[in-house]
């Protein structure tokens, strides 16, 4: 059974600065919680459709590794998708912004659609776990606004 999180922040910055950001992979180091993305050897490079990635998320040295596949990517429509294909995290996440209601403004959301692991334990077990993904969730997207508005992202030019 698959289950959905999702957050969103408004920042006062162009959509497109947001979006450059949000597909940035030394980017998303900086501002996901407890996470170094890695691009993988593939037949294209991040954050094109294709392209594979590597995610250790973790705190004090417990943790997991998230492997994913780029599965949409629009930077006119301002979404990128991957598909979670390793063993503990599976399911898709998509990122999108938004133009917000005043100029040099956006939204920017991040949806999870996960398949919780652990099979029975671990569908028992997510009404636990919904709310500290959400707040994982939410504390990124306040870390890439502090980011963006401070002009410290993206870090690739």
């Amino acid at each position: 059974m698959t289950h959905r999180v999702r957050a969103q922040v408004s920042v006062p910055v162009e959509p497109s600065a947001a979006f450059r950001a949000l597909v940035d992979l030394p980017s998303q180091s900086v501002w996901m919680l407890g996470t170094r993305l890695y691009e993988l050897a593939g037949p294209v490079r991040s954050p094109e459709v294709g392209a594979r990635l590597a995610a250790l998320t973790g705190v004090g040295g417990l943790g997991f590794l998230d492997t994913m596949e780029v599965t949409g990517y629009s930077a006119a429509e301002g979404r990128w998708t991957v598909r979670h294909t390793g063993g503990f995290v599976r399911g898709t996440g998509e990122f999108a912004v938004t133009a917000g209601p005043r100029p040099q403004t956006c939204t920017v959301s991040w949806v999870e659609e996960v398949d919780p692991p652990f099979g029975l334990l671990g569908r028992l077990g997510w009404p636990v776990a919904a709310p500290v993904v959400r707040w994982g969730l939410e504390v990124s997207l306040r870390r890439l606004a502090a980011g963006l508005t401070g002009g410290r992202l993206p870090v690739s030019a």
